[in-house]
């Protein structure tokens, strides 16, 4: 062995600095992956409510009586999808409440969305003949549970 050659590598605080970095690095975006990941679940479960959305601006546009609760065509009682556990319709509105399932995050699962068809005037249909022109997503007035902050920007109230 010769004298005065020295050995390559880290030394200990060296290898201790970068795991910290890696270490705050994750716990910035963790959180945020699973956010996302959230939304992206819950982009999905909003498609639940296209058909009852088509029947219900559709029952509305053709003048007739609509529907009572429950009672629209659109409701599914049971495994609705891989998001959604069950479609259903109740007055005053209709609203249409989606409850959720399959998150695997027990901050939305179990809880329900609800979406709300709105008239000219921000108001719910009056009746027969009335027409729909936007829907209002997200809210709690309605009876959805599920924090603004993993809902779509679309769908937040």
């Amino acid at each position: 062995m010769r004298r005065g050659s020295r050995q390559g590598g880290y030394t200990i605080i060296e290898v201790m600095i970068v795991v910290m970095i890696i270490g705050v690095l994750a716990s910035i975006v963790l959180p945020a992956i699973r956010n996302y990941t959230a939304r992206a679940k819950m982009s999905e479960a909003l498609l639940a409510f296209a058909p009852c959305r088509l029947m219900i601006t559709e029952g509305y546009l053709s003048g007739g009586d609509p529907p009572t609760e429950g009672n629209w065509g659109c409701e599914v009682t049971s495994n609705a999808s891989k998001y959604v556990d069950s479609i259903s319709t109740r007055d005053p509105g209709p609203v249409i409440k989606v409850s959720l399932r399959g998150f695997s995050d027990l901050r939305i699962d179990t809880m329900d969305l609800t979406l709300m068809p709105l008239d000219n005037t921000g108001s719910p249909p009056s009746g027969p003949g009335s027409a729909v022109r936007t829907w209002r997503c997200g809210s709690a007035a309605d009876g959805t549970q599920v924090p603004p902050q993993y809902l779509p920007a679309s769908c937040r109230g």
